[in-house]
């Protein structure tokens, strides 16, 4: 069973940053796609971003080129860098893997105006 755990939310004013982490029981190195998925209070889940064991990643239109993914390989740790955030980024955010759709529990994020 791989266990995902996420940290770095918080409580952010608008236009801030945050770097979210997620640190993986085995190894991501080989054949595995990380990504990041929001869920915000009385919203479905949504796709937010993901990166290939290549390091090629792919964003949702609503945070291109706000959002970065990135993957430490020997860390078996993804990050996603979130900068210039607004209201409507708020939710909790989770950390995915496949194969295996394995999910996190979650880290809260959160963007006053």
């Amino acid at each position: 069973q791989v266990q995902l755990v996420e940290s770095g939310g918080g409580l952010v004013q608008a236009g801030g940053s945050l770097r979210l982490s997620c640190a993986a029981s085995e190894s991501i190195f080989s054949f595995v796609v990380m990504g990041w998925y929001r869920q915000a209070p009385g919203k479905q889940r949504e796709f937010v971003a993901r990166i290939t064991s290549a390091g090629s990643g792919n964003y949702a239109d609503s945070v291109k080129g706000r959002f970065t993914i990135s993957r430490d390989n020997a860390k078996n740790t993804v990050y996603l860098q979130m900068n210039s955030l607004k209201p409507e980024d708020t939710a909790v955010y989770y950390c995915w893997r496949q194969p295996g759709n394995y999910w996190g529990q979650g880290t809260q994020v959160t963007v006053s105006s």
